[in-house]
Protein backbone atom coordinates (compact mmCIF):
# COMPACT_ATOMS: atom_id res chain seq x y z
CA UNK A 1 0.00 0.00 0.00
CA UNK A 2 1.21 3.36 -1.04
CA UNK A 3 1.87 5.67 1.87
CA UNK A 4 -0.52 8.24 0.19
CA UNK A 5 -3.14 6.11 -0.09
CA UNK A 6 -5.94 7.82 2.25
CA UNK A 7 -9.70 8.62 2.74
CA UNK A 8 -10.86 11.47 4.37
CA UNK A 9 -14.86 12.59 5.74
CA UNK A 10 -15.38 16.06 4.86
CA UNK A 11 -17.65 17.28 7.38
CA UNK A 12 -21.43 17.90 5.86
CA UNK A 13 -19.06 16.31 2.85
CA UNK A 14 -18.27 13.43 0.48
CA UNK A 15 -15.41 11.04 1.25
CA UNK A 16 -12.28 12.13 -0.25
CA UNK A 17 -9.52 9.51 -1.70
CA UNK A 18 -6.01 9.77 -2.02
CA UNK A 19 -3.53 7.69 -3.74
CA UNK A 20 -5.02 6.02 -7.08
CA UNK A 21 -6.93 3.50 -4.45
CA UNK A 22 -9.21 1.06 -7.10
CA UNK A 23 -12.54 1.66 -6.93
CA UNK A 24 -14.96 -1.59 -7.84
CA UNK A 25 -18.05 -2.72 -7.83
CA UNK A 26 -18.80 -5.95 -5.34
CA UNK A 27 -22.18 -7.78 -5.18
CA UNK A 28 -22.62 -11.45 -3.09
CA UNK A 29 -23.77 -14.91 -4.82
CA UNK A 30 -26.97 -15.91 -3.08
CA UNK A 31 -28.01 -19.61 -3.14
CA UNK A 32 -31.64 -20.94 -4.19
CA UNK A 33 -32.79 -19.85 -0.91
CA UNK A 34 -31.36 -16.29 -0.84
CA UNK A 35 -28.18 -17.00 1.30
CA UNK A 36 -25.32 -14.83 0.42
CA UNK A 37 -22.38 -17.88 -0.50
CA UNK A 38 -19.42 -15.55 -1.45
CA UNK A 39 -18.47 -12.23 -3.35
CA UNK A 40 -17.77 -11.29 -6.86
CA UNK A 41 -15.70 -8.39 -8.33
CA UNK A 42 -16.66 -7.13 -11.15
CA UNK A 43 -15.56 -3.52 -13.41
CA UNK A 44 -13.05 -1.25 -11.95
CA UNK A 45 -15.20 2.30 -11.60
CA UNK A 46 -12.20 4.95 -11.88
CA UNK A 47 -8.05 5.35 -12.63
CA UNK A 48 -8.42 8.45 -10.73
CA UNK A 49 -5.82 9.35 -8.58
CA UNK A 50 -7.88 11.25 -6.09
CA UNK A 51 -12.08 11.32 -6.06
CA UNK A 52 -14.67 11.98 -4.09
CA UNK A 53 -17.50 9.57 -2.73
CA UNK A 54 -20.92 10.53 -1.63
CA UNK A 55 -21.89 9.79 1.67
CA UNK A 56 -25.00 11.66 2.11
CA UNK A 57 -26.59 9.19 -0.22
CA UNK A 58 -28.26 11.73 -2.30
CA UNK A 59 -26.33 11.42 -5.29
CA UNK A 60 -27.63 10.85 -8.96
CA UNK A 61 -24.38 9.33 -9.58
CA UNK A 62 -23.19 7.58 -6.75
CA UNK A 63 -21.11 6.20 -5.34
CA UNK A 64 -19.63 9.17 -6.91
CA UNK A 65 -20.49 12.73 -4.90
CA UNK A 66 -22.40 15.04 -7.47
CA UNK A 67 -22.53 17.61 -5.13
CA UNK A 68 -25.97 16.59 -3.58
CA UNK A 69 -24.84 16.87 -0.01
CA UNK A 70 -25.42 20.67 0.00
CA UNK A 71 -29.01 21.15 -1.45
CA UNK A 72 -29.56 17.89 0.65
CA UNK A 73 -28.36 20.24 3.82
CA UNK A 74 -26.29 16.88 4.96
CA UNK A 75 -24.52 17.68 8.12
CA UNK A 76 -22.97 13.89 8.65
CA UNK A 77 -21.24 15.08 11.58
CA UNK A 78 -19.00 11.62 12.73
CA UNK A 79 -19.05 10.22 15.66
CA UNK A 80 -16.66 6.85 15.47
CA UNK A 81 -14.29 7.86 18.39
CA UNK A 82 -11.15 5.91 17.33
CA UNK A 83 -11.16 3.17 19.78
CA UNK A 84 -9.98 0.05 18.86
CA UNK A 85 -11.60 -3.28 17.56
CA UNK A 86 -10.44 -5.48 20.89
CA UNK A 87 -12.04 -2.43 23.17
CA UNK A 88 -15.27 -2.67 21.38
CA UNK A 89 -15.31 -6.81 20.99
CA UNK A 90 -16.65 -9.04 22.73
CA UNK A 91 -15.06 -12.84 22.95
CA UNK A 92 -17.81 -15.75 21.65
CA UNK A 93 -15.06 -18.37 22.90
CA UNK A 94 -14.28 -21.35 20.64
CA UNK A 95 -12.45 -24.78 20.37
CA UNK A 96 -8.57 -24.45 18.60
CA UNK A 97 -9.56 -20.64 17.82
CA UNK A 98 -11.40 -17.37 19.77
CA UNK A 99 -14.06 -15.91 17.91
CA UNK A 100 -14.68 -12.24 18.43
CA UNK A 101 -18.09 -9.86 17.56
CA UNK A 102 -18.36 -5.90 17.38
CA UNK A 103 -22.26 -5.28 17.26
CA UNK A 104 -21.84 -1.69 16.62
CA UNK A 105 -19.79 -2.39 13.05
CA UNK A 106 -22.34 -5.18 11.42
CA UNK A 107 -23.50 -4.56 8.34
CA UNK A 108 -26.17 -7.06 8.19
CA UNK A 109 -24.34 -8.61 5.14
CA UNK A 110 -25.15 -12.20 6.24
CA UNK A 111 -22.61 -14.34 5.18
CA UNK A 112 -21.77 -15.23 9.15
CA UNK A 113 -25.05 -17.83 9.18
CA UNK A 114 -27.69 -20.08 6.73
CA UNK A 115 -31.16 -21.13 6.99
CA UNK A 116 -29.65 -23.80 9.58
CA UNK A 117 -27.33 -22.26 11.54
CA UNK A 118 -24.92 -19.10 12.60
CA UNK A 119 -21.92 -18.69 13.97
CA UNK A 120 -23.23 -18.02 17.45
CA UNK A 121 -24.35 -21.26 17.54
CA UNK A 122 -21.49 -22.89 15.65
CA UNK A 123 -18.46 -21.56 18.29
CA UNK A 124 -19.69 -24.49 20.74
CA UNK A 125 -19.48 -27.17 18.67
CA UNK A 126 -16.07 -25.68 16.97
CA UNK A 127 -14.18 -28.97 18.71
CA UNK A 128 -15.18 -30.36 15.30
CA UNK A 129 -12.44 -29.32 12.48
CA UNK A 130 -15.79 -29.49 10.12
CA UNK A 131 -17.60 -27.01 11.72
CA UNK A 132 -14.58 -24.58 12.94
CA UNK A 133 -13.58 -24.73 9.10
CA UNK A 134 -16.95 -23.40 8.43
CA UNK A 135 -16.89 -20.56 10.70
CA UNK A 136 -13.54 -19.92 9.81
CA UNK A 137 -14.95 -19.46 6.35
CA UNK A 138 -17.97 -17.49 7.38
CA UNK A 139 -16.22 -14.99 8.96
CA UNK A 140 -13.67 -14.40 6.61
CA UNK A 141 -16.74 -13.23 4.18
CA UNK A 142 -17.43 -10.47 6.11
CA UNK A 143 -16.96 -7.14 4.91
CA UNK A 144 -16.87 -5.06 8.01
CA UNK A 145 -14.88 -7.38 10.28
CA UNK A 146 -17.35 -7.36 12.74
CA UNK A 147 -16.24 -10.55 13.27
CA UNK A 148 -12.74 -12.01 13.84
CA UNK A 149 -10.80 -15.28 14.81
CA UNK A 150 -8.03 -15.79 16.49
CA UNK A 151 -6.22 -19.20 16.13
CA UNK A 152 -5.27 -20.92 19.08
CA UNK A 153 -1.27 -19.64 20.55
CA UNK A 154 -1.48 -16.45 18.27
CA UNK A 155 -1.45 -13.56 19.56
CA UNK A 156 -3.63 -11.54 16.65
CA UNK A 157 -6.32 -12.24 15.31
CA UNK A 158 -5.79 -14.63 12.00
CA UNK A 159 -7.09 -11.86 8.64
CA UNK A 160 -7.67 -13.15 5.07
CA UNK A 161 -5.24 -11.62 2.32
CA UNK A 162 -6.94 -9.03 0.73
CA UNK A 163 -6.41 -6.28 -1.88
CA UNK A 164 -5.84 -2.76 -1.16
CA UNK A 165 -9.25 -1.04 -2.88
CA UNK A 166 -12.84 0.02 -2.14
CA UNK A 167 -15.48 -2.00 -2.84
CA UNK A 168 -18.96 -0.70 -3.85
CA UNK A 169 -21.32 -2.78 -2.08
CA UNK A 170 -24.73 -3.04 -4.11
CA UNK A 171 -27.14 -1.14 -2.09
CA UNK A 172 -24.96 -0.98 0.87
CA UNK A 173 -21.55 0.34 2.36
CA UNK A 174 -18.36 1.00 0.93
CA UNK A 175 -16.31 -2.38 1.85
CA UNK A 176 -12.54 -0.86 2.11
CA UNK A 177 -9.65 -3.29 2.45
CA UNK A 178 -6.03 -3.69 2.80
CA UNK A 179 -5.93 -1.00 5.53
CA UNK A 180 -6.33 1.75 4.19
CA UNK A 181 -5.77 5.05 6.90
CA UNK A 182 -9.03 6.58 6.95
CA UNK A 183 -9.65 9.83 8.60
CA UNK A 184 -13.04 11.45 10.12
CA UNK A 185 -14.30 14.85 9.70
CA UNK A 186 -12.77 15.35 13.55
CA UNK A 187 -9.64 14.41 12.75
CA UNK A 188 -9.78 11.45 14.05
CA UNK A 189 -7.59 8.69 12.62
CA UNK A 190 -9.74 5.22 12.84
CA UNK A 191 -7.56 1.94 13.71
CA UNK A 192 -6.45 0.88 10.46
CA UNK A 193 -7.89 -2.51 9.66
CA UNK A 194 -7.36 -5.26 7.01
CA UNK A 195 -11.66 -4.36 6.53
CA UNK A 196 -13.62 -1.98 7.53
CA UNK A 197 -17.01 -0.65 5.84
CA UNK A 198 -18.02 3.26 5.58
CA UNK A 199 -21.18 4.73 5.46
CA UNK A 200 -22.64 5.92 1.71
CA UNK A 201 -26.49 6.29 2.91
CA UNK A 202 -26.40 9.25 4.96
CA UNK A 203 -27.81 7.08 8.42
CA UNK A 204 -25.51 5.96 10.38
CA UNK A 205 -25.36 6.46 13.82
CA UNK A 206 -21.39 5.38 13.51
CA UNK A 207 -20.47 7.48 10.78
CA UNK A 208 -17.94 7.24 8.61
CA UNK A 209 -18.38 3.58 9.38
CA UNK A 210 -21.38 1.88 9.05
CA UNK A 211 -23.87 0.38 11.41
CA UNK A 212 -25.90 -1.51 8.79
CA UNK A 213 -28.83 1.92 8.84
CA UNK A 214 -29.01 1.13 4.84
CA UNK A 215 -31.05 -1.91 5.28
CA UNK A 216 -33.63 -0.13 7.76
CA UNK A 217 -33.73 2.94 5.30
CA UNK A 218 -33.52 0.56 2.08
CA UNK A 219 -30.66 2.48 0.50
CA UNK A 220 -30.21 1.87 -3.40
CA UNK A 221 -27.82 2.62 -5.66
CA UNK A 222 -30.40 3.52 -8.47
Amino acid sequence: MSDEQSITSREGGPLMVKGAVPLVRKADVQSEHGEPLTWTTSEELTDKSTYALCRCGASDNKPFCDGSHTAAGFEGADSADGSSYDDRASELGGTGLTVSDDRSICVHAGFCGNRHTNVWKQVAGTDDSMVRLAVINEIEKCPSGALTYRLDGEAEATEPDMPTQIGVIADGPLWVSGSIPVTTSAGVELEARNRVTLCRCGQSSNKPLCDGSHKEAGFADG
